[in-house]
């Protein structure tokens, strides 16, 4: 646990090692906060004061961060104690899955989209009908891991490039750029994507819905007026 012997950042003293432990351990979490990777080449810049900011925004929520890290303040103690997102791949996806998984309840759809679906399922099986509902809304988070890492697998997009989302901690980011492709390489696999998938869709939003609808025979169903069709 590096400690600094003067201060680092926005007004700080700015020795050149102080300035590279702290663009080291910043480095461990430019993934998750959505920046490109610091040069650790001991010049204080705006790019380091800016990571500087972010990292304190992230940890302790505060809206007008202060950018300097001191010795033997919350921030270095931070820096040193937070562990980085784990990486990416198979490992990540069997360990987190039971967090990013799609609803198959009607209650989760957009209010307006929700109360005509289920109107109009309800129609249908007073017709004498089955229904099957598949799935409701998706996951946007499981959208973003689907989205990313196809992109990735593909060499379509850096790791350092993948912006970071909230509630899913995630290191796209391994050794070298083979490995980060390899591991995104199973995600996709696990996912059984076969075409690149959407960060946006009518799922997503809450306004579409899969269904299987069979019967037997001839079936009538009543629409909105009351009438049977």
């Amino acid at each position: 646990m590096p400690d600094l012997a003067n201060s680092v950042g926005n007004g700080g003293v700015n020795d050149m090692y102080d300035v590279q432990i702290v663009q080291r351990l910043l480095d461990r979490f430019t993934g998750q906060l959505g920046l490109p990777r610091l040069s650790d080449d001991g010049r204080i810049g705006a790019t380091t004061i800016a990571a500087i900011r972010k990292f304190q925004t992230f940890s302790f929520g505060i809206d007008s961060p202060n950018g300097r890290v001191d010795p033997g303040g919350r921030t270095i103690t931070a820096l040193n104690a937070a562990a980085p997102a784990p990486l990416s791949g198979a490992k990540w996806w069997n360990a987190n899955q039971a967090r990013f998984t799609n609803s198959v309840q009607i209650a989760d759809l957009h209010p307006d989209f929700r109360d005509k679906a289920a109107r109009f399922i309800n129609a249908v099986r007073i017709s004498g009908a089955q229904v099957i509902v598949g799935s409701t809304r998706r996951n946007a988070a499981r959208a973003y891991l689907m989205h990313y890492c196809w992109r990735l697998s593909r060499g379509e997009i850096s790791p350092r490039d993948i912006p970071a989302y909230t509630g899913c901690a995630i290191n796209w980011e391994h050794d070298n750029i083979a490995a980060s492709r390899k591991a995104a390489s199973e995600m996709a696999a696990l996912f059984a994507i076969k075409y690149e998938p959407s960060l946006t869709s009518r799922h997503i939003e809450g306004k579409a819905i899969d269904m299987q609808i069979s019967w037997v025979g001839k079936i009538m169903v009543k629409d909105a007026g009351g009438n049977r069709t």
